[in-house]
């Protein structure tokens, strides 16, 4: 029996709706821990610019893996900055910092007293604390429990 001349289509669109099916499930690949560390320490900095906060004193470089089970591990990083004003409350300079970090990049605060706020960005794995002291800004981070490699 001849193919009809529909069976070219329909098989092309048949073969293009299964590879968009396993594209969709797929999703974006987990960085590494290194990878995700590096973005981390990237959000920091670029935060502490942001905010035209000067001379800006790294705390912890991170760079090293922290074991966390499984074979997975995670990495840390934190900066200082006086402020500009030197005498803004904890409180204001936290609020500044939350606008900057959710231009930087899409995090979202998942916790907040005020003084100390946690805000997360989903797609890198990173956790980013603000936890500013008078006339100081303060950022330090750290990544989720993920592979090595």
């Amino acid at each position: 029996m001849p193919p009809s001349s529909r069976s070219l289509p329909v098989r092309l669109g048949a073969t293009l709706l299964v590879a968009a099916l396993a594209m969709a499930g797929c999703g974006e690949k987990e960085p590494t821990a290194a990878a995700a560390g590096a973005t981390l320490k990237t959000h920091i900095l670029k935060l502490l610019d942001e905010v035209s906060a000067q001379n800006a004193q790294v705390t912890d470089p991170g760079g090293k893996d922290i074991p966390c089970g499984d074979g997975k591990a995670k990495r840390t990083f934190a900066a200082t900055a006086p402020d500009s004003y030197h005498e803004s409350a904890p409180y204001t300079l936290n609020v500044m910092m939350i606008s900057t970090l959710g231009d930087i990049a899409d995090y979202k605060i998942t916790e907040s007293t005020g003084a100390i706020v946690h805000m997360e960005n989903e797609p890198t794995r990173t956790v980013v604390i603000l936890e500013s002291t008078k006339g100081r800004y303060s950022a330090r981070g750290e990544t989720r429990c993920l592979s090595r490699s």
